[in-house]
């Protein structure tokens, strides 16, 4: 619609003129709204079938107006529409509506009629049903995967709020529903019957059609915010009238017993109890999933203002959920410099805000208050949620007091420590299992972000390279020597000085480069090797440190993320302690070897691990939780806001008191 020409959308529901959001992604599909009438081959807009529209029906059939109705899209937010959350897609239906059988809707015409023989449309479709299961994405989110679902081998009987306008479009009431549960249970004789409370009525927004005195010592009613992916992975068969669930149903494998008429049923992948002999086509469930996720909905990025692909829509929503998912239950932030708190309440403060304390009363009121525990992770808190800067940080340091956008949550260990496990251990470990789609956007992750030249701060006037020697050339990256990665991830060599001899030793005849930590370049940190220039050919000063790796052939480090870097840059990587991205197969390394490091990875699915699944980041455009693409987008086009003059101030405050660092760290 976005590249036909603009069309007047007259309405009569303020919620078009009030919900910007929706209002929104309408104007970028090319609707103007307008109030009052309509004139010749203008367009009335109605929500579905909502107690509004027929006002709009009204003036377009005196008008003869077409109508256009629209909907939410089937992945719709993290909370509820009535709690306040807005769509990040909507349907736009020039026909009918989807969930209306008596009229056949652009998603029911699209269904019958495309082919949907296309081959990449279909592997996006594939890739598409495997990232909702991956994600555990519905059309609602606030729920926890977390959370176990009822012992295998149930039915699933689907609940839904009272006077639906699905249900009253299929023509079915109360008495359908308890129909549904007495052949729910003759069907399957002996099963325990699990009925899902409709998130809505779990608020308290709207009441459903089961009551906790329909619960037996067969039945069970399952309001918990469970992930609708657990309980149908569970199930052995799914019963629905009309709910998405269905959908999703089908999606998780299961033919699911429908008696109602949603749009997903007819196709030959549900058991119709009322047949509707117009749809006679037998699909897949890549086409149906193509059709209504892929062709048939409009999708919106927030980050871009925007509209977007369905798998950019997917993408934010996995990072919108996954940050309700942490913090949902509230965080107490233990020991935490005041300097870093207000960046914390930004990215973690969403859902509660978070609550700050030192010492043992922060672990009390964690516990007092059932809130998750965060602690920096060099603090060493055993009972507590690690938290680190990530490895695409921000444009600055963070020493210079500039706010991180990402950081990593760890609930095992954290990245640094190579004396126990940590979550992107875990996850580098299991990369092997990576589906097709997650290993294309690995892939195009790296291009970005080494066509854009990015690193972890992303330092601007950084001075030019010098002419360096011909010859093999190696950079060895100097690392701060109190940092908790040296401490943790080295055994003999544990400073620059042993580091630089070291490098020397082995390779005699190479050309060393060395470049100092920026942070001790800074004189904010220990580590400085006065006498550099003796050992090393060329020691680099406040210089790109991608300029250096494009220029190097190789570089040795300790565990310096230098090596990560270089590894997106096909550069061979000697690690002589253990960092994160050594023992996988890719470094040489030279250190005692970890034998928790089991898989033999190859780079797309090291960096899937590392800069996709275990960073949280955060838009400071926005201030959404995002994806990492958008933070490559804000680094590239320095679309970062400024962190101010005060901060600028309290950073150089910080490096007069340089040797008191304590305060600020």
């Amino acid at each position: 619609m976005a590249d036909q020409a603009r069309q007047n959308l007259y309405v009569y529901n303020g919620g078009f003129l009030t919900q910007g959001r929706v209002r929104r992604i309408l104007d970028l599909a090319g609707y103007d709204i307008r109030l009052g009438a309509p004139g010749a081959g203008d367009l009335v807009g109605v929500w579905g079938h909502s107690p509004t529209a027929p006002r709009g029906e009204t003036v377009a059939e005196r008008r003869a107006a077409p109508v256009v109705r629209i909907e939410d899209a089937f992945l719709r937010s993290v909370n509820l529409g009535r709690a306040g959350d807005v769509p990040i897609g909507l349907n736009i239906d020039r026909r009918g509506v989807h969930f209306d059988p008596r009229t056949p809707s652009d998603l029911e015409v699209l269904l019958a009629e495309n082919l949907l023989d296309d081959t990449a449309l279909l592997n996006r479709a594939r890739a598409g049903i495997a990232a909702l299961k991956t994600a555990h994405l519905s059309k609602y989110n606030a729920f926890d995967p977390a959370l176990p679902a009822p012992a295998p081998g149930y039915v699933l009987v689907i609940d839904q709020t009272r006077k639906d306008a699905s249900i009253k479009a299929s023509g079915a009431d109360s008495n359908t529903f308890l129909e549904m549960l007495f052949y729910a249970q003759t069907e399957h004789p002996g099963a325990p019957i699990v009925i899902k409370t409709h998130p809505e009525t779990t608020a308290g927004h709207r009441a459903g059609y089961f009551k906790p005195q329909d619960a037996t010592d067969r039945i069970s009613i399952c309001d918990a915010p469970l992930s609708p992916w657990a309980l149908l992975e569970g199930a052995i068969a799914v019963y629905t009238v009309s709910s998405q669930l269905g959908f999703e149903a089908i999606l998780a494998g299961h033919k699911p017993v429908v008696f109602g008429q949603p749009f997903y049923m007819g196709w030959g992948l549900t058991d119709d109890r009322t047949p509707l002999q117009r749809r006679q086509r037998n699909l897949t469930r890549a086409q149906l999933f193509a059709g209504a996720m892929l062709l048939y909905p409009t999708w919106y990025d927030p980050y871009h203002d925007r509209l977007c692909t369905f798998e950019e829509a997917a993408a934010t929503l996995t990072a919108l959920s996954g940050a309700w998912r942490d913090d949902h239950r509230g965080w107490v932030a233990a020991d935490m410099r005041l300097w870093k708190r207000g960046p914390l309440q930004k990215i973690f403060g969403g859902t509660k805000r978070v609550q700050f304390a030192d010492g043992p009363p922060a672990f009390a009121k964690a516990k007092a208050t059932q809130r998750r525990l965060m602690c920096w992770a060099n603090t060493g808190h055993a009972d507590a949620v690690l938290v680190e800067d990530g490895f695409v940080r921000s444009r600055g340091l963070g020493a210079d007091l500039v706010a991180p956008l990402s950081l990593v949550l760890d609930d095992i260990g954290i990245y640094y420590d190579a004396t126990r496990p940590s979550r992107l251990e875990n996850l580098i470990n299991a990369a092997p299992d990576l589906d097709d789609t997650q290993r294309t956007r690995a892939a195009a992750l790296i291009d970005r972000i080494t066509d854009a030249g990015l690193s972890k701060y992303n330092l601007r006037h950084a001075h030019p390279l010098p002419d360096l020697p011909k010859g093999r050339r190696i950079l060895v990256p100097g690392q701060v020597e109190d940092d908790a990665s040296i401490r943790l991830g080295t055994a003999d060599i544990t400073t620059n000085r042993a580091l630089l001899g070291m490098v020397r030793a082995a390779n005699p005849a190479a050309v060393i480069i060395y470049k100092p930590h920026p942070d001790i370049e800074a004189g904010l940190r220990p580590g400085a090797v006065p006498d550099a220039d003796q050992v090393a050919d060329v020691v680099l000063t406040r210089s790109d440190p991608i300029a250096a790796l494009t220029a190097v052939d190789e570089v040795w480090t300790m565990t310096s993320l230098l090596g990560f870097e270089a590894l997106l840059r096909g550069k061979q990587v000697t690690c002589l302690g253990m960092p994160f991205y050594a023992g996988w197969g890719l470094t040489d390394d030279r250190a005692m070897p970890i034998t928790r490091r089991t898989a033999q990875v190859d780079l797309v699915a090291l960096v899937h691990a590392t800069l996709i699944a275990y960073p949280r980041y955060f838009d400071p455009v926005t201030g959404l939780a995002c994806p990492v693409e958008v933070i490559v987008d804000r680094l590239e086009n320095n679309d970062i806001p400024s962190p101010g003059p005060m901060n600028r101030s309290l950073a150089k405050l910080q490096g007069l008191l340089a040797s008191y660092a304590s305060l600020w760290r």
